[in-house]
């Protein structure tokens, strides 16, 4: 049976209710895992008998595939189930889906699926271990540990930064995860982004809200990108996609018009051309292919602890030791 972690209990559904210590310990137990993907063998036995489900409802390139390397390079067995080739297609729900999962002993589940909630509802009827990949517009959580990740990495520091999450914050799981996050670790967060693209009372999450992104630059130190949700969204919020980068396109310009330095983060994939112009994207303030490494780590980091690794033990674990 799968150990419960005692440094983020059973599972991790979602940012919101973990402590500071706690997404610190992802953090700092994600470094001494970056290091083996840069080794000529990228295998530890850290997870070895371990058999994990990688279990995507929706369509998912980056996380999936990240939590496939991480996965193999802790030497877990792995196994990729998605719904268009399930028996959820056939009217299999969930629960019978997990449990039937569950009948061939495995030992963690790592779940994307569209509706808000799905992790927690599945993480309270298994045994198993289950890990958020993304649930509707609930939350995110690897995403937004890997870009705190990302950003302490830079910038040395998270507490009292300036951080604004820029673009479609209504239907970003990403947005969420980011703000429990990055205000547990003492950063000063903001959001901009169209009226019809902002949850009601975002406030109450303790972020500012700007309606400009012009000042959103100027007042931000780290700007993450999100990405507008085409596939979730009906006709209305935006006049076109061309308006949109107009109005609230994260531009070189715009960038360039700020006398410092400002790290640019997305957590992809992007809109080239609506969200984030290419030459931001690939510019010399981006970090969104750190963000790409540094999953792997956070995914490795996060499997490791719920299977019951320690923080203060994680240097000696990547030695295979």
């Amino acid at each position: 049976m799968p150990t419960s972690a005692p440094y983020l209990g059973k599972d991790l559904v979602g940012l919101e209710h973990l402590t500071r210590e706690q997404i610190l310990a992802v953090l700092d137990t994600a470094e001494p895992f970056k290091e083996i993907s840069e080794r000529q063998i990228k295998k530890v036995p850290v997870l070895r008998g371990k058999t994990i489900v990688n279990l995507f409802f929706e369509p998912s390139t980056r996380t999936r595939i990240s939590f496939e390397f991480a996965e193999k390079r802790l030497s877990a067995d792995t196994v990729n189930v998605a719904a268009s080739g399930s028996s959820v297609v056939k009217g299999e729900t969930l629960v019978d889906t997990a449990r039937n999962l569950e009948a061939m002993r495995i030992d963690m589940v790592v779940i994307r699926h569209g509706s808000s909630g799905a992790a927690r509802f599945l993480a309270e009827r298994i045994p198993s271990n289950v890990i958020n990949a993304g649930d509707g517009r609930h939350e995110h959580p690897t995403q937004g540990l890997l870009d705190m990740l990302t950003i302490r990495d830079r910038l040395g520091r998270i507490e009292g930064l300036r951080v604004c999450l820029v673009g479609d914050v209504l239907h970003s799981r990403v947005a969420r995860s980011n703000i429990w996050g990055l205000t547990k670790l003492g950063a000063e967060v903001a959001v901009c982004g169209p009226p019809t693209l902002m949850p009601r009372e975002i406030e109450a999450l303790g972020v500012r809200v700007f309606k400009r992104v012009e000042e959103a630059i100027e007042w931000a130190e780290v700007l993450n990108v999100l990405r507008l949700q085409l596939e979730r969204m009906q006709a209305g919020y935006v006049p076109s996609l061309r308006e949109y980068n107009r109005v609230y396109g994260v531009s070189r310009e715009r960038v360039e018009a700020v006398p410092r330095d400002l790290l640019i983060l997305h957590p992809g994939p992007m809109n080239r051309g609506v969200e984030i112009d290419s030459d931001v994207a690939d510019g010399p303030h981006s970090v969104i292919l750190n963000q790409v490494t540094n999953g792997v780590a956070v995914r490795m980091a996060v499997l490791y602890l719920l299977a019951g690794g320690a923080p203060e033990t994680a240097e000696v674990a990547k030695h295979g030791e």
